[in-house]
């Protein structure tokens, strides 16, 4: 417990982020630390933490983000050892319905949202990051070293337990959501991605220790290949893909609609993932593919790109008549990631005396 504790520390230090980032990650820590509740039929946002420093950022985030006080309590229950269990409540009750929509996780219809809101999981790579450090913040955990690595996160529904995973995803990381034991959670086994996921949600310094310590037989000299971007074949591998990238763009731009689905699949991965390698791409795909097929498709795509930008020069050429300029592909025309599928509604839950229903 004692590194975990100090991911979360370390996590909950954060400063300097944009407001976008800090808002997903207040989002997620409400989702992922417990969510909207009736009480007496009014709703109340509540979430629950073992780390106070998370609790702490919560309670301020709320305030200094969305102009809410936000109270904070202290829970202790004994254990059967005899020692004693701390959690912390933050909960809004006065203003309560108004922070669910600024975070939206109430939708203007008063559809609770199960998941992550989806301009949070579509949103650009820093609030993905954010998105992830909260939700590891409110129910994370992470393997000892010395035992079978894994960085888990509990999820409250199935929703979120997707959205978290199309987030790793636009990260550059598998994760596989699961059910264990009536409850749904999101599985990183893997040693590199545990590392790479502490580096990218925050944790430099967990990550160090977390992967000087583990005994899955690697050189532990390994600590530190995440964070030096000075090697020469990272830097060509990384101008290579910022060129492709371009050219990627500038065939969105040319063929506006007219692309085969499978082709702007693999655009898009470009686009998405400008530092990963083919291989890597491969592997982001949905289902995976290999990295020449990746290659294969993205050079379709540019090939036809060029022919249609040929055609269209030789078609102005010769013809007075001018066409109007197709628009380039906006983040607005890419489809959601979560399928879109009715959500109970606040005003025809029914609730007997007395109970207090999460919204879920």
């Amino acid at each position: 417990m004692a590194l975990l504790d100090d991911v979360k520390r370390e996590l909950s230090g954060i400063t300097g982020e944009m407001p976008a980032a800090r808002q997903a990650q207040a989002t997620a820590m409400i989702r992922f630390g417990g969510g909207l509740k009736l009480i007496q039929r009014q709703i109340v946002v509540q979430a629950v933490f073992d780390s106070y420093e998370a609790a702490q950022w919560l309670q301020s985030a709320i305030k200094t983000l969305y102009g809410h006080d936000a109270a904070m309590n202290e829970i202790e229950r004994p254990t059967p050892s005899g020692g004693v269990i701390k959690r912390y409540v933050v909960h809004v009750e006065r203003g309560g319905a108004a922070l669910a929509l600024q975070t939206g996780l109430l939708d203007r219809r008063k559809h609770v949202v199960l998941g992550l809101p989806q301009d949070i999981v579509s949103g650009n790579i820093a609030q993905v990051k954010a998105a992830w450090r909260g939700a590891f913040l409110a129910h994370g955990s992470l393997s000892d070293p010395g035992k079978a690595s894994y960085l888990e996160i509990v999820c409250p529904t199935r929703e979120a337990a997707v959205s978290l995973t199309q987030a790793a995803r636009r990260l550059g990381i598998s994760a596989k959501p699961r059910q264990l034991r009536s409850s749904e959670r999101v599985t990183l086994k893997d040693p590199d991605a545990i590392e790479r996921m502490l580096l990218l949600m925050g944790a430099p310094n967990a990550a160090r220790e977390w992967t000087g310590k583990r005994s899955d037989g690697e050189a532990r000299g390994k600590a530190n290949r995440l964070a030096n971007f000075d090697d020469a074949n990272m830097r060509r591998s990384a101008k290579a893909a910022a060129e492709a990238g371009k050219k990627v763009r500038h065939a969105f731009e040319v063929l506006g609609d007219e692309i085969p689905e499978n082709l702007r699949a693999a655009g898009q991965l470009r686009l998405d993932h400008p530092d990963a390698s083919l291989e890597q791409l491969g592997r982001l795909a949905d289902p995976p593919i290999t990295k020449d097929a990746v290659a294969g498709r993205i050079r379709r795509l540019l090939q036809l790109a060029d022919k249609t930008e040929r055609a269209n020069g030789a078609h102005a050429a010769t013809s007075p008549a001018t066409e109007a300029p197709t628009e380039p592909v906006s983040e607005a025309d890419i489809p959601d990631i979560l399928p879109e599928k009715p959500l109970p509604q606040l005003d025809n839950m029914d609730r007997a005396d007395g109970e207090t229903p999460a919204l879920r």
